[in-house]
């Protein structure tokens, strides 16, 4: 890289902790753990033990319901 080229940073991660994750999914710490072993969560590991999870693949994972007679979004028609 030479000297007159800058790194452009990636954008910011919100880690949280696998017991935020679970109280902010309302499941079990345990729950957190078997989606990420099954991949459906994608976790990252800070040093030794620490294991943290990006606020916006928890985001990711939740989903409307769709309802009878409403649109796709979940609003009313």
């Amino acid at each position: 890289m030479s000297r007159t080229q800058t790194l452009t940073p990636v954008r910011s991660r919100r880690l949280v902790s696998q017991q935020a994750a679970a109280e902010f999914l309302g499941v079990t710490e345990r729950t957190i753990r078997n989606y990420v072993s099954r991949g459906q969560l994608r976790a990252y590991r800070v040093g030794g033990r620490v294991v943290r999870i990006d606020q916006d693949d928890i985001d990711a994972m939740l989903r409307p319901i769709p309802t009878a007679g409403g649109a796709p979004d979940g609003t009313a028609t």
